[in-house]
């Protein structure tokens, strides 16, 4: 069944409705007319099954036959990734929301190719939030990842948190198995914060500011990943020990 996304400043349980970009795709890609069932996500855990009463010039407007609420999942996970060149952060982003990111912060590393201004960054951050939506859509997954705008890793640090457990991937020596960590930690945390650098690492200096910000390094293994595979390997970990009841 098709999925829609409806932003939650437009969610209205009594009378939900499809607009924009969702009401277009709807009607002109799908053909999908009033009779057809739908079913429709905020972002923040609520998904409803609906059918099309009608399309009007504001859009699609549903009929609710049942809601169902997801609760949330028992560690919240935000990625702080250096942004990679190309469409890699597009892929970093819906490989994030399909594995159970709570939040995406983008970083402008000093070794980060890509370097953007204040306006720029806001355009990027809308971007990979609508690509978040998308591989919510997919994937089935009713909660949304914020994506922040970009920026330096001081930046970050000086509005970040609190976290319960801070982690910053590292090719440094005395870099410990994420598992290990995990294993050492008393109380299983419910806010976790993991930190990805760009091809190359952190600079040193990023890395003593994240440990003296409260970070502990992780080696990911022997085998040197690429940006965009270690952010996936750093969150399927994570989840697979943290998000997964059993």
């Amino acid at each position: 069944m098709h999925r829609f996304y409806i932003a939650p400043h437009s969610w209205r349980p009594d009378r939900l409705t499809l607009d924009g970009p969702e009401a277009h795709h709807a009607e002109n890609v799908l053909r999908m007319k009033a009779g057809d069932r739908v079913t429709v996500f905020n972002g923040l855990g609520v998904e409803v099954l609906a059918e099309i009463a009608a399309f009007t010039k504001q859009g699609a407007e549903l009929r609710t036959i049942q809601s169902h609420t997801t609760p949330p999942l028992p560690c919240a996970i935000t990625l702080a990734q250096a942004v990679p060149k190309g469409k890699n952060m597009d892929l970093i982003v819906e490989k994030a929301t399909e594995l159970g990111a709570v939040g995406i912060a983008p970083l402008l590393s000093e070794r980060t190719v890509v370097q953007t201004s204040s306006s720029e960054g806001e355009r990027k951050a809308l971007k990979w939030q609508r690509v978040a939506i998308e591989a919510a859509k997919q994937c089935g997954q009713n909660w949304l990842p914020k994506v922040e705008k970009p920026r330096t890793p001081k930046d970050f640090f000086s509005s970040a948190g609190p976290f319960d457990l801070m982690l910053i991937a590292s090719l440094q020596p005395g870099a410990l198995a994420i598992k290990r960590v995990l294993g050492e930690v008393l109380v299983k945390p419910s806010k976790v914060l993991i930190m990805v650098g760009p091809e190359g690492d952190f600079t040193p200096a990023e890395i003593s500011l994240a440990i003296s910000s409260g970070c502990r390094p992780v080696t990911l293994g022997p085998i040197i990943l690429r940006t965009e595979t270690a952010a996936i390997y750093c969150l399927s970990v994570l989840s697979h020990e943290l998000l997964v009841e059993g």
